[in-house]
Order: structure tokens, then C-alpha cells, then sequence
């Protein structure tokens, strides 16, 4: 196993492969969570890599090495959905990458991530038409339900943000265009794996399952729901969440 460090336009990443892959393996994208890092999700690569799956795990917008020296996960609260949008559009780049270098033919990608990827994950379903899996481990289904929630959220805490009313607004509005709520038919298109704890308490469970129960039966799609767990994908998890993207990129 193969664990290289690139840059792909701006973008550093990690790229995980063997030297037995050839342009016709299949490729996921994996994006890690808020405050994280590309190389904490290496025991998902691992697994993916292991099933014959070609990894890139990037660094999203100030993260990792793309992090502003002393800056504290508080102090990018308020940049959060910058950084979600900012990642949709950059795994199109690696999307592009890929097949500029020769290294994916006939498209066969997947995207997955957990908490803030999870989140990207169904930003990037919510505009591409070229994903052919998916894995949402702890995400939101919509944007702006998970915007509000975290506004009522900072308000308990009295913390104050740096935007306007209007801008807040702004951005909500904004936010929309990455909802899954009206766009059932993507759990039919792409095979999707949902992951979520029931006792999450950072992204609530309310904030997938109810798409889910709304759109997925008879779908294409799968949730796995962890009725003990919290914030984490456990270990059971994150191996039905790479054995599902391995089976449905085969």
C-alpha cells in the first residue's frame, strides 16, 4: 500500500493506492471533519484500498496543512459553511485531476466522508450527476435545517457571531441550492450509505433520517442507524461504510 503526498492544484492530499491499480480501478474521494485532518481518516483508506478502491483524502479549506498557525476550532466556527461549500466545489477539481492524470476511467467515483464530510458529501450529491456511491457518516440533509440548528445552538451557548441579520440571511438563502429535501431521486441514482449514532449530539440524527425514511425505501440506499453511539463512527460503522463503497464502485 502506496501513501503519497500531492498537491493537486491548491489542494494538499493524501493519495492511498497500490502499485497493482490501473486506470480502470475504482476511486473514492473522502473528506474528514470540522477541525480534523486528511490523515485521521487513514484507517478508512486503509480499508477502501484493501477492497482494491484507489483513496484521495484532502485537506480542506484551513485545515491541516492548510491551517492558519494558532487558530483554534472555536475561532473557525464562524467560517463553517465557507469551508463546506468551498470543499464541494474543490471535489470537483480532484474529480477532474483524476481523470486529467489518467487515473480514473469511466468515472467510477464514490464521495464519503464523516461529520463535516458527511456534510460536503450530500453538498456534492446535492450538484453532481457523476457520483456513483456515496457515504454520509454523521451528515445533514439540509443545509439550512442544520444552519438553523446551529444558530439556536450558539445562541444557548451566548456566543455571538461576526454577521449581520442580513447576512445570516444571506447565507441561509444561499445554503439552499446544497438541500437534499427536494431531490428524492438521488438515493435511486446513487447507491448511499447513511451512517449515524442516535445519540449524536453534534449533528442530530433528525438531521438525515427523516430524508431517509421519506425517500429511501425501495432505493438504492442503505442507513445504519447506532442506537448508542454519539459523535464517532464506530468500527462496525466504518467497515459497512467502505465494504458498501467497494461493492457498489465494483
Amino acid at each position: 500500500m502506496i501513501v503519497q503526498r500531492e498537491v493537486w492544484e491548491h489542494i494538499p492530499l493524501l493519495h492511498v493506492h497500490t502499485k497493482e491499480m490501473t486506470v480502470e480501478s475504482p476511486s473514492v474521494i473522502f473528506i474528514h471533519g470540522f477541525g480534523s485532518a486528511k490523515e485521521h481518516n487513514l484507517h478508512f483508506a486503509y480499508q477502501l484500498v484493501e477492497k482494491g478502491v484507489r483513496v484521495i483524502l484532502p485537506d480542506a479549506h484551513l485545515h491541516g496543512e492548510r491551517a492558519k498557525p494558532n487558530t483554534s476550532t472555536q475561532q473557525l466556527e464562524p467560517a463553517f459553511w465557507d469551508i463546506v461549500t468551498r470543499t464541494v466545489g474543490e471535489v470537483e477539481t480532484i474529480d477532474k485531476t483524476l481523470q486529467n492524470k489518467g487515473l480514473l476511467a469511466n468515472n467510477t467515483i464514490g464521495i464519503a466522508g464523516t461529520s463535516m464530510g458527511g456534510i460536503v458529501t450530500v453538498g456534492c450529491l446535492s450538484q453532481y450527476d457523476w457520483i456513483r456511491a456515496a457515504g454520509v457518516c454523521m451528515g445533514a440533509t439540509s443545509y439550512t435545517k442544520f444552519a438553523e440548528h446551529q444558530l439556536t445552538q450558539f445562541a444557548k451557548a451566548g456566543v455571538k457571531l461576526p454577521f449581520t441579520d442580513e447576512q445570516l440571511a444571506d447565507t441561509l438563502s444561499a445554503l439552499a441550492a446544497y438541500n437534499l429535501e427536494n431531490k428524492g431521486d438521488v438515493l435511486q441514482r446513487v447507491p448511499t450509505i447513511f451512517w449515524h449514532g442516535k445519540e449524536d449530539q453534534v449533528v442530530p440524527f433528525e438531521m438525515s433520517y427523516p430524508y431517509f425514511e421519506k425517500h429511501g425505501e425501495n432505493s438504492r440506499s442503505a442507513y445504519m442507524i447506532d442506537e448508542k453511539a454519539g459523535h464517532a463512527v464506530s468500527r462496525v460503522g466504518m467497515l459497512a461504510v467502505t465494504d458498501w463503497l467497494a461493492q457498489h464502485l465494483a
